[in-house]
């Protein structure tokens, strides 16, 4: 890049962008200059119709960035519901989608706590960068918040997320977790891994860059974590309780039908994405003891 003011390497940078794929070029050569301003987006555009000066070290982020580098890794945060968090290399990269299923968990919560369970217990099962439980802290005041972590780099960043929110964080396999805890809770969520072993990503930041670990599944279908997670929420909710995960639109409806399928479960629903998109399943925990459904 030789632009020399800051409107004009925008554009260029939006070239650059544009002719390697990146879906959304503009956007992300004002967010690049904005994270090394300091400021807003809004203040970059502001900036751009006056002869402010390219920030140092533009034109290098703009490269990483056209080499398919996620966004989110350069800036080192992403935003999520009403929160900024900070993420990077070893941790799976919140999407717009999950917005709609920590709302479900949101709203599942803020149920109980009306209904006078305060507080209410929530936990995230494969936290991730901590995503939904940090949602659930912040957006119900009442909760105790669990949030369950298998990878130890996700965990690292899991932490500076969660804990200056009082959410209580475990290194666990979210097959086995919090079993000392069974029964307890009133809302269980989950974003498990759940991409099928042969459909590799097509978008190069998350074939490469999203850690293998937070998008397999397990198996040809990509299910075995999936149900692994709704066995857990079975064990861990008390009779009342709510599941919700989130999970592929192909596998929509084979989930519903297991779930449905299953006695511990009741009120089962497939929930659709702001796409329309069926990308989420809830269920209500029955009194079913799950030790006598084979």
């Amino acid at each position: 890049m030789e632009s020399t003011t800051l409107a004009a390497a925008l554009r260029e940078a939006a070239a650059i962008l544009a002719g390697a794929g990146v879906p959304t070029p503009g956007v992300d050569a004002e967010l690049l200059a904005a994270h090394l301003l300091g400021a807003s987006r809004g203040r970059v555009k502001a900036l751009a119709f006056t002869d402010a000066p390219v920030p140092p070290g533009y034109a290098e982020l703009v490269a990483e960035r056209a080499a398919r580098v996620p966004l989110q890794h350069l800036t080192g945060t992403a935003s999520f519901r009403y929160l900024e968090l900070r993420v990077g290399p070893g941790v799976f990269v919140p999407r717009p989608e999950t917005e709609t299923v920590a709302q479900l968990a949101i709203d599942a919560a803020r149920r109980f706590a009306a209904a006078g369970r305060v507080p209410v217990k929530a936990v995230d099962l494969g936290t991730g960068s901590g995503a939904i439980a940090a949602s659930l802290a912040t957006e119900v005041p009442q909760a105790e918040v669990h949030a369950v972590e298998l990878s130890p780099l996700a965990l690292a960043w899991a932490r500076r997320n969660l804990e200056p929110l009082g959410v209580a964080l475990v290194h666990d396999d979210l097959r086995t977790a919090l079993a000392d805890l069974n029964g307890t809770f009133d809302v269980v969520v989950s974003n498990p891994p759940y991409v099928p072993a042969d459909a590799v990503p097509k978008e190069p930041e998350a074939a490469e860059h999203d850690p293998a670990m937070a998008l397999y599944g397990g198996g040809r279908d990509g299910l075995e974590l999936p149900l692994a997670a709704a066995g857990t929420a079975a064990r861990l909710l008390r009779s009342g309780g709510c599941f919700v995960m989130e999970h592929a639109e192909v596998q929509a409806e084979r989930i519903a039908a297991l779930l449905a399928a299953q006695p511990c479960w009741q009120d089962v629903a497939t929930h659709t994405d702001l796409n329309g998109r069926p990308r989420a399943t809830s269920a209500v925990r029955t009194a079913s003891n799950i030790s006598d459904e084979g």
